[in-house]
Parts: C-alpha cells; structure tokens; sequence
C-alpha cells in the first residue's frame, strides 16, 4: 500500500508549484525575506524543550468566549499550533493535516489549540471554510506569539510584495487598511508548534524562519506516545 505523503511533502509541493506560477523577481522577493528573517537569530529565541510555558488566555472563535492554557491543561497535554493567518497556503494545509489527525491527537488524551494574530472574524472563517475542529483563537499583536518567542513585525520590502499579491495583512489581523495599518498590525508568528505537559513544561518545541517548513505532525504524536 502507497504511503501517504508527509506533511512536509504536501508544503514542497505548495513551493514547486509556486515557483511554476510566480516570476522570478517576485519569488526572490520571498526567498530574501525567509533569509533575513532567519539572520536575525529569532530560532534562537524560541523556547525550547524543558521551559515552562508562558500561561494565556485567548479569545476562542467558535465560542466568543475566553480560553485559557490553564483550562486546556487540565484536560490533559497540549498542542499548541502558530500559524499565520488563513491567507497562507501553508498554514491552511497544516491546518487540515491537523483536522484530519485531530482523533489521533484525542486518542492519546491530548488537546490541539492553534494560534493566530488574524481577528476572531477571520478565524471564523477558517473554521467554517476547512471545518476544524479544534480552538482558533486569536492573539492580537502576537502577544502570545512573543512569549513563545516567535514574533516579528513585517519589513517594509515583505509589506509592499503583500500588497502586491492582495494579502492585506493589517485587515486580517486588525480590520485595517494598509492607510491606517499600525505596527502591531503588521505582527506574525513564525509557524511552530510546541507539545505541552500538564505540569507546564514543554515536550516538544520547533519552528522555523522559513514559513515552507513545518514541524511533522508524526513527530508531535510520537512525542505524546512518549509520556
């Protein structure tokens, strides 16, 4: 029987077609920024395995109600999932890789949060639109996305190229237009997921500059099947 393919390979297959599609000047564009991204030495500052998590409570989308990383822990383990917002491709796709592992994850009596700085309206969204079953909530101005160590604010060049493929970013995350847009607006995650005990401490921590790569879910399990 044909394995499916990993997560991974359903993100380069994302890239490949990209790089069909858009023309070089434009791709160039990204490849930079990815680049400048990871030479600020943000990796660095992600936390790592064994820190204890920064405690939070969000907006939950589905709900409209407050959601707090206390309240999920007391369920069981935690898997907390930044992603950018539903105007990536990336994030989509990684985003019905977990909705479709989502029995798995509560098999093993574990609970999957994802995060985003794009507004509650917009999470809605991808919930009804991918039909995820797990908590969107939002975080605005990466609040949160901080703690964990993984926000930046877009540069001025990345803004003029989401501009130029209508990616209104202040709009997702902030009902603003490019106009009125604020810093904190212009806040993203880098993607990572991290696996969180009940005791706070984390299992498992990856993210990368580099929006293309992800963290494999069949690692994020297995780390489950661990404890």
């Amino acid at each position: 029987m044909q394995s499916l393919p990993t997560l991974q390979e359903r993100l380069d297959q994302i890239t490949q077609n990209t790089r069909r599609l858009v023309q070089p000047e434009r791709l160039a564009i990204t490849e930079q920024a990815a680049a400048d991204l990871f030479h600020t030495g943000i990796e660095d500052r992600i936390l790592r395995t064994g820190a204890q998590v920064p405690a939070f409570t969000l907006e939950d989308a589905r709900t409209g109600r407050p959601i707090s990383s206390a309240d999920l822990l007391s369920v069981g383990p935690l898997i907390v999932n930044f992603f950018r917002g539903r105007w990536c491709p990336y994030c989509v796709t990684e985003l019905e890789t977990w909705r479709d592992l989502y029995p798995e994850v509560r098999k093993r009596g574990a609970l999957l949060v994802a995060i985003s700085p794009q507004t509650t309206r917009q999470n809605n969204f991808a919930i009804e639109q991918h039909g995820l079953p797990f908590p969107l909530v939002a975080d605005p101005g990466a609040k949160v996305a901080e703690a964990f160590g993984l926000a930046y604010t877009v540069p001025e060049e990345q803004r003029r190229y989401f501009q130029s493929i209508l990616v209104n970013i202040p709009f997702n995350n902030a009902g603003l237009n490019y106009r009125n847009a604020t810093e904190e607006s212009w806040r993203l995650p880098l993607p990572g997921v991290f696996v969180i005990a009940q005791d706070g401490k984390i299992l498992f921590s990856e993210a990368h500059a580099d929006f293309r790569v992800r963290p494999e879910p069949a690692d994020v399990l297995a780390v489950l099947d661990k404890r």
